[in-house]
């Protein structure tokens, strides 16, 4: 790797994955550090979800719309494959007001690019043969999409290596360098210095702790959600399937605890249920009214899975910010820190876009999407004491 770096990524998940992808395709030599292996974090807990259905029209549909198409690109152009699958959503609804708060959203969506087709009840099964009788409706979102996420990592950062860049797994960042300025130049680990001009904060879960570093507050807090898997089945789900108050759950600020089924089957036979929500700090205790929820919603949006066996429950820590809109871009308060997280649980679905501006923002490239509502500046001051 040639030297001096151009950028410094701290973080070896999804969204650090992505941004050192296209900043070294773009002809920049990257670094990237972490505290552990390869999605060690949040995206190795995740369920690779790649949605435009739990988005509401906005910055952060307009994202993940770009980032659709990105993931396109990168399931042909990663030769090993990251189990890309483009299986579709299916919203539904249990009741005429929840139907009809549905299709509202639906309508404002499809104004906004997305694909968003209305199933009338007596359709339901069509699409899913194993639904609850009874529901209301739904709609069905062909855009939705799944990969492996630790999968897609992996593969992202191979293909940044063959491009040259350097990985250092297991190696914390202790410092940020900076100069005589206060600009930040590159990271300390126990073992070694990497100097560039640019350092790329996707630590996800632990981005405010890397913010702190610098002298600057960065809200990013962690949201606990757990994720049951069943014994291996025939394909009987079809979808991504998951309850209209979903979407009301992803965008709530309430630290409590919030659950809403979403169910769906893997290419590898087992089913996956989610989907929960709280503010718990990173307490890793097992909540049996979490999964117990889970189970419960799941089987009553599919009978079909009520005698079927859970054989393990996982959880992970999404990077949550108070606005729930992710921090993307060059940090105002210290030239040199670029922000990449507090994507919460659309990260897997957002780090293609998210890495794609953060490379043409070091480069001075005009961004496919308007970076300003991202902006990280927008959360003020610096650090108390910094």
């Amino acid at each position: 790797m040639r030297q001096p770096l151009d950028v410094v990524v701290v973080g070896a998940g999804a969204i650090g994955a992505a941004c050192a992808y296209y900043a070294s395709r773009s002809g920049l030599s990257v670094a990237v550090v972490d505290r552990g292996p390869v999605a060690s974090g949040t995206t190795g807990a995740g369920e690779g979800n790649l949605l435009v259905s739990d988005k509401v029209p906005g910055p952060e549909l307009e994202l993940a719309l770009y980032s659709a198409r990105l993931w396109q690109q990168l399931a042909r152009e990663l030769p090993a494959g990251i189990e890309y699958e483009r299986k579709g959503g299916l919203v539904v609804a249990a009741s005429g007001s929840s139907l009809a708060a549905l299709s509202a959203t639906a309508a404002g969506q499809r104004e906004a690019g997305v694909e968003a087709y209305d199933v009338p009840a007596d359709r339901l099964h069509d699409a899913e043969p194993h639904l609850a009788p009874e529901l209301a409706g739904g709609c069905h979102y062909p855009q939705d999409a799944q990969v492996q996420p630790a999968l897609a990592a992996a593969e992202l950062l191979r293909a940044s290596t063959r491009s040259g860049a350097g990985l250092w797994p297991g190696e914390e960042v202790v410092a940020l360098l900076t100069d005589r300025q206060g600009a930040v130049r590159g990271v300390r680990t126990a073992r070694r210095e990497l100097r560039a001009p640019a350092v790329v904060n996707a630590a996800g879960v632990r981005g405010g702790e890397l913010a702190a570093l610098a002298g600057v507050e960065l809200p990013v807090l962690p949201r606990r959600g757990f994720v049951l898997v069943t014994e291996p089945l025939p394909r009987l789900i079809r979808h991504k399937v998951y309850a209209a108050e979903y979407v009301s759950d992803v965008s709530s600020g309430s630290a409590a605890l919030q659950t809403s089924p979403v169910v769906e089957g893997t290419p590898a036979g087992p089913v996956l249920i989610g989907a929960s929500r709280e503010r718990v700090g990173f307490d890793r205790t097992l909540s049996v009214p979490a999964v117990a929820r889970l189970a419960a919603g799941a089987a009553a949006l599919f009978p079909v899975l009520a005698d079927v066996r859970v054989m393990r429950a996982y959880h992970g820590f999404r990077p949550y910010l108070p606005d729930h809109l992710p921090a993307i871009g060059p940090d105002p308060r210290v030239p040199g820190l670029f922000h990449a997280c507090g994507h919460e649980g659309a990260g897997i679905g957002l780090a293609p876009a998210t890495g794609s501006l953060i490379a043409d923002t070091i480069l001075g490239r005009r961004p496919e999407v308007d970076p300003a509502p991202f902006a990280p500046g927008r959360f003020g001051s610096p650090c108390p004491g910094a």
